[in-house]
């Protein structure tokens, strides 16, 4: 016969596993419980994908002080943004410290300050882009009405000239 165990008591062994420290293992911690290792390991990927009884109001709640373990790809840009920054002015170890309580490796953050440094630049180049673009054009429209105006001035002068050879309209009606 199996045994039945309280959501509780899983909430507990979990908090207990996610929270060990001291170079406890998995193991002793089963042991001390009295359970399989198998068991906790499927209470545990029950407790990721948030199929074990736990009520909370948002994702990133903790529980005994340990936020759930959230895969890296399962990061929103927010939080890894946000994740980016706190890193941005600590030294390598508080770095991999850091990243341990979050359950992330070091070189996730960095991967993910390239990414958003790419797409900093991956904007900025489009903006230059756009920007060469319309001076392009401006300089087009600037040309085209440079020499409209030196045909206009071209015109005006030769209707003086022409004038002044064969006179007005107002001088032949005379």
């Amino acid at each position: 016969m199996r045994a039945r165990y309280s959501d509780s008591f899983k909430q507990q062994a979990v908090e207990k596993a996610l929270s060990r420290s001291d170079g406890t293992t998995l193991a002793q911690i089963t042991e001390a419980l009295g359970i399989g290792h198998s068991t906790l390991d499927q209470w545990m990927v029950q407790f990721r994908s948030q199929q074990l009884g736990i009520s909370s109001e948002d994702d990133s709640a903790r529980i005994g002080g340990v936020r759930k373990e959230q895969r890296p790809q399962d990061w929103s840009q927010a939080e890894r943004l946000e994740m980016v920054i706190a890193c941005g002015a600590l030294d390598e170890a508080a770095i991999n410290q850091l990243c341990r309580e979050r359950g992330l490796y070091a070189h996730h953050v960095a991967q993910w300050k390239l990414d958003v440094i790419r797409a900093l630049t991956a904007n900025e180049r489009t903006d230059s882009t756009r920007l060469k673009g319309e001076v392009r054009a401006l300089k087009k429209e600037l040309n085209r009405k440079d020499r409209a105006l030196a045909e206009t001035a071209a015109l005006l002068v030769l209707q003086k000239k022409v004038g002044a050879i064969w006179g007005n309209d107002a001088d032949n009606s005379r």
